[in-house]
Order: C-alpha cells, then sequence, then structure tokens
C-alpha cells in the first residue's frame, strides 16, 4: 500500500485549514494536492524515466515534489545540496535520474546551474504555473514492493550508497511510528532537518501528513530564529541532532515558558552527549527524548516517548520491529551483553540501488531459540535491557583494537565532552607497530576556552583505562559535519 491516497484523503478533508507553512508560504490542503497534480503534468512532460531527482530546502514544496512523483508513478531521488561537484556528480550519475525538480535560488546556493552534470533536465518550482485548475489525477496502483524512494547514504566512511525504500517500507514505519508516539492530527511538528534525509522526509514529512498534522519548516538552522518559531507556533514535536540543541543553548532570551508547548522533543542523528541532554532539562524544562534509525530502516526503530523513557537509552522499538544482539559469530546474546545490533520489520529496506553484493553483505539470517531471524545489519553496537530498552555503545566499523583491547571511541568521546573546554570531539584509531592501534582525538572547542593537550589528557586518565587515553589531541576548530550533524570521520586523518 503507498501513503499517496491517505495523505491525499488527509489533505481533502483539511483542504480549507492549513497544512504546512515555510520560510515563504503557507499550504491549504486544497492547495497542496492542487500543487501537487500541476507538478505531476510538469513530470510526465518532461521525461519517460523512472527515478526523478530533487534538490529543494526543507519546505512545503518539498512536500509538493514528493507527492507529484508518487502521482506520477515515479520514484522520488532527493540529492543532498551541500555536496561538492564531484560529489553530487556521483549520486545524480548514479541513480540514473536524467530530470531534477529544484529552484533557481537552490541553484543559486549551490554555486550555479555548472554545478550540475551536463543533460540534465530541469524543472524548476518558480517556472511551474499553478494558476486554475490543476490537470486531476487519480492517485496510481502500486504495489508495496514498488520503489518509493531511493535515499543515498551520508557516506561518513565510504562512498554514499542508493538506499531503495519501497511504498510498503516507508507505510509500514510511518503507520507505527503514529502509533507507538501516539500522535494525533492537534500535534504540531516544527522541522528543521533535510528533507534529503531519512528522518526529515518520514518523521517531518510523511508522519505529519498522514496524521493530518501542522507542520513548519525553517530551511536554514538559526539557533535565535527556531526558538522565535518554538515560541510562535508552539510545537508539541520538535526533532532536532544534539548540535541543534547545543546551539539552542546559546541563545539567552530562551526560557522554559517558550518550550512548554513541546512534549516530544527529540534527539537523533548522532549520540545524545550527558552535558546537552543535563543543560536543556535546566534550562528549558524538557527531557530529550532519543530516537534511533537508519536510512536502511525507513528510518525510525526506536523512539523514546514520555511514558516510555530511560536515560542514556534510545527507546523500545516501534510495533512490527524486532531487535536482536549478537556476537562476532552471530550467536544471540542475552540482555545487558553488548554485541551487533540486528533488526527486522516491514521497514527493511528492499536493498542497495544496482549493488546486490553490498545489499547481501548487510542481510543477516540467523538461528535463534524462535526460530530463523532474517533482518538487517545495522553495524552499530548495543545492548538491550530486560524491559526492551535500547542502549546504542557503539560502532562496529569504528571499533579500535589497541593492544589486544576492543576500544569504542564513543565512550572516550563522551567523557572528553564532559571537559568545561570541550564543545565536541571525535576519535579515530591510528596504525601503530607496537599496539596495532592507538586512539587519536580531535577536539573542537568551545569559544573563549584555550585548548590545553596536557588538561585533556589528565582529564582522560581520572576515569579511563591507560589503553583507552588517546595517543594525541588534535585542535580543530570545526569538526566535520554532514547536514544532520554527524561527524564525517572519513575525513580526519591522523598524520
Amino acid at each position: 500500500m503507498s501513503l499517496l491516497g491517505p495523505i491525499l484523503l488527509k489533505c481533502l478533508s483539511r483542504r480549507n485549514e492549513t497544512v504546512i507553512v515555510d520560510d515563504r508560504r503557507a499550504y491549504t490542503g486544497a492547495e497542496l494536492i492542487g500543487a501537487s497534480m500541476f507538478l505531476a503534468d510538469r513530470i510526465t512532460q518532461t521525461t519517460d524515466a523512472r527515478n526523478i531527482g530533487v534538490i529543494l530546502p526543507t519546505s512545503g514544496a518539498f512536500a509538493v515534489a514528493l507527492l507529484a512523483t508518487w502521482l506520477a508513478k515515479r520514484t522520488l531521488v532527493p540529492f543532498n545540496y551541500l555536496l561538492n561537484k564531484e560529489e553530487l556528480g556521483y549520486v545524480i550519475g548514479d541513480s540514473r535520474a536524467d530530470t531534477l525538480i529544484t529552484a533557481g535560488q537552490m541553484l543559486g546556493f549551490m554555486g550555479g546551474p555548472e554545478v550540475l552534470p551536463p543533460g540534465l533536465k530541469l524543472i524548476k518550482i518558480e517556472e511551474v504555473d499553478f494558476r486554475g485548475v490543476p490537470p486531476l489525477r487519480w492517485p496510481p496502483v502500486v504495489d508495496r514492493d514498488d520503489d518509493a524512494v531511493i535515499l543515498y547514504t551520508s557516506g561518513t566512511s565510504a562512498k554514499p550508497k542508493g538506499v531503495m525504500l519501497s511504498h510498503g517500507n516507508l507505510e509500514s514505519n510511518v503507520r507505527a511510528a503514529i502509533r507507538h508516539a501516539e500522535i494525533t492530527s492537534s500535534d504540531g511538528f516544527l522541522g528543521v532537518l533535510p528533507q534529503f534525509h531519512s528522518f526529515g522526509l518520514t518523521a517531518l514529512t510523511l508522519l505529519p501528513l498522514m496524521a493530518g498534522a501542522k507542520i513548519v519548516y525553517s530551511a536554514r538552522f538559526v539557533p535565535r530564529r527556531i526558538v522565535e518559531l518554538i515560541r510562535e507556533h508552539k510545537p508539541d514535536v520538535f526533532m532536532g541532532v544534539p548540535s541543534m540543541y547545543g546551539a539552542m543553548l546559546t541563545v539567552k532570551n530562551a526560557t522554559p515558558a517558550d518550550f512548554a508547548s513541546v512534549r516530544l522533543p527529540i534527539s537523533g542523528g548522532e549520540p545524545l552527549p550527558d552535558a546537552i541532554a543535563l543543560q536543556c532539562r535546566e534550562r528549558f524544562g524538557i527531557n530529550l527524548m532519543e530516537g534511533y534509525g537508519l536510512t536502511e530502516t525507513s528510518p525510525i526503530l526506536t523512539w523514546s516517548t514520555p511514558n516510555r523513557h530511560r536515560a542514556h537509552s534510545v527507546g523500545t522499538a516501534l510495533p512490527g520491529v524486532d531487535i536482536l544482539i549478537v556476537d562476532d559469530h552471530d550467536n544471540p546474546l542475552p540482555t545487558h551483553h553488548d554485541g551487533e545490533i540486528l533488526v527486522s520489520g516491514p521497514g527493511i529496506m528492499k536493498g542497495y540501488y544496482r549493488q546486490p553484493q553490498t545489499t547481501a553483505a548487510v542481510t543477516a539470517c540467523v538461528t535463534t531459540a524462535g526460530g530463523l531471524f532474517r533482518g538487517f545489519r545495522t553495524g552499530d553496537i548495543g545492548r538491550l535491557d530486560d524491559d526492551g530498552f535500547l542502549y546504542i555503545t557503539g560502532r562496529k566499523k569504528e571499533m579500535l583494537k589497541v593492544a589486544g583491547e576492543i576500544v569504542q571511541p564513543r565512550e572516550i568521546e563522551e567523557h572528553l565532552n564532559h571537559h568545561p573546554s570541550v564543545k565536541a570531539s571525535a576519535v579515530i584509531g591510528k596504525r601503530d607497530d607496537l599496539r596495532g592501534e592507538v586512539p587519536v582525538a580531535f577536539v573542537e572547542i568551545h569559544e573563549g576556552q584555550v585548548f590545553d593537550e596536557r588538561a585533556l589528557r589528565d582529564w582522560c586518565r581520572e576515569k579511563l583505562a591507560q589503553y583507552k587515553i588517546p595517543r594525541d589531541f588534535l585542535h580543530v576548530e570545526t569538526l566535520p559535519r554532514n547536514a544532520t550533524g554527524k561527524i564525517l570521520r572519513r575525513q580526519l586523518i591522523a598524520d
């Protein structure tokens, strides 16, 4: 089943009500449907290609492009507008999209049309005539396994891969999330996450549309502006990465009264530092609710809610999601034991686009006491407690082996981030002839603070085993991050 029909019905039932507000305009339900039909007609006139690219800021225009693509019975491929020319050329070429929905101002922000591959057909939103009666379309019949979107991974440690998500994947994830978090049409959302990212697309676009909830978008994350929008619109749901919450803490006039409406202040995309969680509780009076998911899982797997919340946990699984923790030999582990997180459920991707071998490498098939577990290898390390709460403790690919001992960079980073001078840190491995690997820490310092390697080393000695103490501490002005705040470790080099 597709979400298109139910979303159009929700919009029709709210045809005279505002369903989306962005930096430029507001959309009623009728206006959203009409704009989608106009754009769907333009798509079918422009190309016969199956995959349709889109580069748009976080906005109602993206929602229009998504619905229009599905009305035209095509597959949407959102592209990251922060990529450089070479990276963008790679993902566009890999996707085999010959048409791009965008806006002239967006292209200007990226550096002009010359950043795009030659020969690409452009549909500029501002050049589409949305006046009059739209060419009416009935939602096309699609199979649950038909491709809905191809989302390219952030490529934090390797080249981006196209993740094929079906209509069934997205529909099951959205419905399960609505049920799990008890979302209703009376809830209001505020979104700033990019919609080319899985959370921005599913949790901040499809989910509110499906629930019949109002969503307010801001294309740029400016801390003071976001606080003003929260103050003005009083959303029930706000989703951000930890660094966004950290930045909002710097807004001097922000008070608990500004955040009183926010029932679900969700944090995801990267580990939530204790310091940010504590400061948000003290400054704003909110308990950040961590969630967990991957592009390959549509994306939401677990979600903390006010009634199901524990410190340091990313919450419990959504309905239909099963989690299994295994050791290095795929033996199932009991609760309270760390191992690789395997997941199964209807939201697991169809596979990586045109990469069957890579797809096979992340497909799990494990024999358990209850039968055969078929699912996806997340590559994350974590544990479950007796009540089903999941705790993420590291990343399998990022694990270091120091003199035969396993070291998780996250443990070192969490301790470093508690130092008063440290704004953020990232730990990677450096080859060493004697110990195999040694940890190296890249450190971002708070404004007004001084980088002091000796002080940081002494700080680590207080709580970390000797082999976990970084060999080197390197000061960086800003850690490289992707659009959702995740640190790009592949750009960090320990010379």
